[in-house]
């Protein structure tokens, strides 16, 4: 065995992709999906989505780890890879502020207004300003060139380099340079240099190509911040992935690249939670590891040498107690340059060189806290003396230092925002130990190669590599940042596709990705436009879209949406029926009952105010009624409801409001109290538009139960009937409503899922999995009346799933026990379950349950 690992086990992969930043999981996506290849993805951090990974402290905050600020557009690029599901929140308009010694100057959105106000304030070199733009678009070009070169076989690479170099010199010389060549106020050289820390090498030393794309390119039609945080974008890329069979792993980190006989044969693994070492074997590997990692799995180090060092970073993350906008401030990014000429300010001490700061919760209307990210690149030899040491064993000296940078860090922001230390009730510093531990990068090396003509120059620096089926992905194979790494990704598939699979997976990027399926609910963030207090208990919250435009979705009456609900680090997921009409196209609402140490129902009513984002998905439920569906089949829609379960029920008579209904419908609503009437002056108002709308409010404590004699009238075989409330109530009316002679399919209810109810659903699937595990039982059987063969579920596993899991069809809709259309007769066997109301004390005892709920203690059988 190599590197002295003891292989224990083999795998087989067609691909193994090395590292999960948006490089890896480009390429990855795009070999699955394109090529059709079986890809594993291999993590060496404990989360998946390099520096699209966000986290937690103080239990409140969250800091992003590398995506700060993008382009104002997605691009086809992060279109493809959400599948156009990113979305993004604008900055201010003059979205970077720049600090020098003596004067200030702002950074508009468009390149136009950008060299307008160039011209503006250094009037005599407005030509030469003109001039400069023009090569920027010539330097921008011959980079592109470059990286497309690069990306080619060994012979067409050598070729080509020479020529690309000829035609784009500017692309090739330093940025200190071209910015002398063209202006002689020191002042306007220093603010077209300024920003060279969005791709990290000096202007002394960077490639002016890295620096036409990067600030003077990509940032330069304004910018934005991704909706939920990098997080979501990170969310989403891996739910897609999953979706092409694509192999995540985290914890694992790849020791080699087994190479033989000059091209790959595998990757030597270790799981880095269990010890377990395994080799998997493959042909093609793609690593986003870096190439200075990728050339150290080979053994070909040496091979780097003619390229710089890079630098590495601070970071300081900062969590307030208020918001940032009582200083002025409105989500601008600010840059403050101690020196005109950045050379003077690259020898400074660290602390006091070149600094950004960022504010993501000004510009994340889904941000809860607020939060201050600064950053500041260093040359990693700043804490050579601890290197090597384990992290919880550093020396105090190691503590000191951090401590008395982070003094320094902020004893900056306090001379720009005077008081600003007040504010803050959270700090911790990142050093390039940081990351090297959590970004396994070569001496912290944040932006990966350093952006120098060197660098645009050698061989070794692109998507290829000396060895037959292994390239390199992210980063060091195209540019800096999130959407550099994404392209670098997209290159290294370019390279490993066949021809006619590269022109399908060009179309696809070129036209943003897959069009939603508006079969499946649409997820995002929706904005709390609106919050009114209906009863004492129960509130109504209207969400808009982020863009206050259309709607992106639509529903049918009585189904519900999913919200996520920030009440701690991780949010916690909640259904809500919806209230308002579906033929509202620019809002939805829900309405929301305060229940008594309700977590999700608590943060609704006490804490959650209007403006900031929520997440959502919707919609979801069968409980669904449309104008027209039961013509000729039903003469009455009898509509009953508990409380607040006349929520969805509102929607029917929306709808049935909007369509100019004209049929007998009937709503039978009971409240326990006259103060917990919800709706009444609605009701009023659909009284005058529904001709056929009978009305009968009942008040429990003063007249009682909805029951027979309230029933009778309305009851019979042409009756359709929608119940909503509590489930003892629906358990006895759906008996009442079946002996009054409503057919049993002609009854749909709804039960609202509590975030409880899912716990302890959770609690007893643990408990059963336990139980199992100690009788050494892996697994019970499912037997099936009517045909399908029987099936394993797993101890802890639902009926349902299982079923799902091995693609026997059972009907279903929402998978939680709120719609309650996986109904299934247990005919034997124990198991745990929760009704939810859903069936009649008859039907219970016939052995009615849902699929969804049911969870094994022992071999079932089911029938329908």
């Amino acid at each position: 065995m190599t590197g002295g690992l003891r292989m224990v086990s083999d795998e087989e992969a067609d691909v193994v992709v090395i590292g999960s930043g948006m490089g890896g999981l480009a390429a990855a996506r795009t070999i699955a999906q394109f090529g059709g290849k079986r890809v594993l993805v291999l993590e060496q951090h404990y989360t998946l989505g390099g520096m699209t990974h966000e986290f937690s402290r103080a239990g409140r905050y969250r800091f992003g780890t590398g995506l700060h600020y993008m382009s104002a557009s997605a691009g086809p690029f992060l279109g493809f890879m959400t599948d156009g599901r990113a979305q993004l929140s604008p900055l201010p308009d003059e979205y970077d502020a720049l600090h020098f010694p003596g004067f200030d100057f702002t950074v508009p959105a468009t390149r136009e207004r950008f060299r307008e106000r160039l011209k503006e304030r250094f009037p005599a070199e407005a030509d030469a300003i003109d001039g400069f733009f023009r090569t920027t678009r010539r330097a921008m070009a011959g980079l592109v060139a470059r990286n497309v070169v690069a990306s080619l076989p060994v012979g067409l690479r050598t070729a080509g380099a020479p020529v690309v170099e000829r035609l784009f010199p500017s692309a090739f010389r330093s940025l200190r340079e071209q910015v002398s060549r063209c202006f002689r106020d020191p002042r306007l050289r220093a603010v077209l240099a300024a920003r060279w820390g969005l791709y990290g090498t000096p202007p002394a030393s960077s490639a002016f190509g890295y620096h036409a794309a990067v600030p003077l390119t990509f940032f330069m039609e304004g910018t934005a911040h991704p909706v939920g945080g990098p997080q979501e974008l990170n969310r989403v890329v891996l739910e897609i992935l999953q979706r092409y069979g694509v192999v995540l792993r985290a914890r694992q980190r790849v020791h080699e690249v087994v190479v033989e006989g000059g091209r790959v044969a595998g990757v030597d693994v270790e799981d880095s939670v269990t010890g377990r070492r395994y080799r998997v074997r493959t042909d093609t590997v793609v690593s986003a590891a870096g190439v200075r990692n990728t050339y150290a799995l080979i053994g070909r180090s040496h091979e780097l040498a003619d390229l710089p060092a890079e630098r590495s970073a601070v970071m300081l993350f900062l969590g307030l107690d208020r918001s940032p906008a009582e200083f002025g401030l409105r989500g601008e990014n600010h840059w403050f340059m101690p020196d005109l000429d950045e050379h003077d300010s690259v020898h400074r001490p660290v602390g006091e060189g070149t600094l950004y700061v960022s504010f993501a919760s000004l510009n994340n209307p889904a941000a809860r806290f607020h939060t201050v990210e600064l950053l500041e690149l260093v040359d990693p030899k700043v804490v050579d003396q601890w290197r090597g040491t384990p992290g919880n064993e550093r020396p105090d000296s190691y503590r000191k230092f951090k401590d008395e940078l982070t003094d320094r860090l902020i004893a900056r922001l306090e001379e720009r925002w005077p008081g600003f230390r007040e504010t803050i009730a959270f700090a911790e510093l990142a050093t390039p130990l940081s990351f090297e531990t959590y970004q396994h990068s070569v001496r912290g090396s944040f932006y990966g190669l350093a952006a120098t003509p060197q660098r645009l120059r050698s061989a070794r620096a692109g998507c290829r590599t000396p060895v037959k089926g292994l390239f390199v992905a992210g980063q060091d194979a195209w540019g800096s940042g999130v959407v550099g790494a994404l392209a670098g990704g997209l290159m290294a598939a370019n390279a490993v596709l066949k021809p006619r699979q590269l022109g399908t997976m060009w179309r696809a990027i070129r036209s943003g990705g897959t069009t939603r399926d508006l079969a499946t609910p649409w997820e995002g963030y929706l904005r709390v436009a609106g919050i009114e207090v209906l009863t004492p208990t129960v509130r109504r919250i209207r969400f808009e879209p982020l863009d206050g435009d259309t709607m992106p979705f639509s529903f049918v009456a009585g189904q519900y949406v999913k919200v996520d609900l920030p009440v701690a680090v991780e949010p916690i997921e909640r259904s809500y029926s919806i209230c308002s009409s579906p033929g509202e196209s620019g809002f939805l609402e829900i309405a929301v009952k305060h229940e008594p140490d309700g977590l999700g129902s608590g943060f609704l009513h006490e804490e959650l105010e209007v403006g900031p984002a929520l997440r959502v998905s919707g919609p979801h439920g069968g409980f669904t009624w449309e104008p027209g569906t039961e013509e000729g089949t039903a003469d009455t829609l009898l509509l009953i409801a508990g409380g607040v379960g006349i929520t969805p029920l509102m929607s029917v008579l929306l709808a049935a409001a909007d369509a100019g209904h004209t049929g007998r419908i009937v709503l039978l609503a009971s409240f326990r109290t006259e103060d917990e009437v919800v709706f009444g002056p609605e009701i009023t108002a659909l009284r005058a538009r529904l001709p056929g709308l009978e009305v009968s409010i009942f008040v429990t404590e003063r007249e009682g139960r909805i029951g027979p004699d309230e029933l009778r009238p309305h009851a019979g075989p042409t009756t359709r009937v929608h119940l909503c409330g509590p489930a003892p109530m629906m358990q006895d009316l759906i008996g009442r409503l079946t002996e009054l002679g409503v057919p049993r399919e002609a009854i749909r209810t709804e039960a609202f899922v509590s975030g409880r109810s899912k716990e302890t659903r959770r609690e007893k699937a643990y408990a059963i999995a336990v139980a199992a595990a100690a009788a050494g039982v892996a697994q019970f059987m499912i037997g099936t009346v009517g045909g399908a063969p029987a099936f394993p579920c797993g101890p802890g596993q639902s009926v349902l799933d299982a079923a799902n899991a091995v693609g026997v069809a059972l009907p279903q809709s929402c998978g939680e026990g709120a719609c309650g259309t996986c109904r299934v007769r247990v005919l034997s066997g124990a198991h745990e379950t929760d009704d939810r109301g859903m069936f009649s004390a008859e039907e219970l005892a016939a052995g009615w349950r849902l699929a969804c709920q049911t969870l094994p203690t022992e071999d079932l059988v089911i029938g329908q």
